[in-house]
């Protein structure tokens, strides 16, 4: 596949390379990044000016992003009022889904931001769940216009820096991007396994203290109380 896409861009240059960009940022699952390494590569070959592979590489990117954030806005609420009525996924529960999207909330100019040009693979569902929660789409475009101009910049200038070995470059900033990721998601691990231990100790130590504060109870039976008078 990435193969016949390198081929097409040789063969049809900056029309191809924008289309290909563009379906990628809506979230189809190809690799526009490994085309702009080649891209830049080819460049440095004289194939390609690297002052028109830029703004392509941007206007394509920026365009499916917002198409992406516009159909997550459209139909994410319906989506998941739908999600919510499966049965078949009842081990994720109506408790768990709002504090992940309260979460994506409070993260989402980071994410936006990273998932442009570090990791790549998350830049369509995370413009899509944008849409869904309605995050405002003039920071959604001041993050991603940020994001995605390391995303054109970073790729075309290694691809250009390393024609001769572009797919070796390329190769191995994708395994550092996904080395990113898994020590992305064992920090956030890491710091939601901490605060559950430190409100677990909070509740034990607020339990023991408060056991402590109660006074002890006293026998009210005992030897100094009357005896009741017998009547004849």
């Amino acid at each position: 596949m990435n193969a016949f896409f390198v081929s097409a861009l040789q063969q049809y240059g900056y029309p191809v390379l924008w289309l290909i960009v563009f379906v990628a940022a809506v979230g189809i699952p190809i690799s526009g990044s490994l085309l702009l390494f080649a891209a830049g590569a080819f460049a440095a070959f004289g194939d390609f000016n690297l002052l028109i592979l830029f703004p392509v590489a941007l206007s394509s990117a920026v365009t499916g992003d917002a198409l992406g954030y516009f159909i997550g806005r459209r139909v994410g609420t319906p989506l998941l009022a739908w999600f919510e009525r499966q049965k078949r996924f009842r081990f994720i529960s109506g408790q768990t889904l709002q504090r992940g999207r309260a979460y994506f909330r409070r993260k989402a100019a980071w994410a936006i931001f990273i998932t442009r040009f570090l990791i790549v693979a998350l830049g369509g569902p995370t413009n899509f769940l944008a849409g869904i929660e309605r995050y405002p789409y003039l920071r959604f475009l001041c993050w991603d216009v940020s994001g995605q101009t390391l995303g054109a910049i970073i790729p075309l200038g290694l691809g250009y820096a390393f024609a001769a070995s572009w797919e070796e470059v390329a190769a191995i900033f994708g395994t550092f991007s996904g080395f990113f990721f898994v020590l992305l998601v064992a920090l956030l691990l890491s710091v939601q396994l901490v605060r559950k231990l430190r409100q677990s100790k909070s509740v034990s130590l607020a339990k023991t203290e408060a056991n402590e504060e109660l006074p002890p109870l006293e026998s009210k039976t005992g030897g100094g109380s009357d005896s009741l008078p017998i009547l004849d």
